[in-house]
């Protein structure tokens, strides 16, 4: 599954840090989220939709 998260949070002038920091999670794991190493839980994809003002399904893309 791939996503748009660093492209928006970039657009935001915001840092893996401060994305973290805001949902509770580690940098770590927004890291791997980025780079897609790790597929979040369904609740963590819901905070990253509302921080980024998106939907679930425009911030993640299912591969074919």
């Amino acid at each position: 599954m791939k996503n748009n998260i660093r492209e928006l949070r970039k657009k935001l002038g915001l840092r893996q840090e401060d994305v973290a920091n805001t949902l509770n999670v580690t940098r770590q794991t927004i890291n791997a989220i980025e780079n897609n190493k790790y597929n979040p839980t369904l609740e963590l994809a819901m905070k990253l939709a509302r921080l980024f003002n998106s939907t679930v399904e425009e911030l993640f893309i299912l591969d074919d």
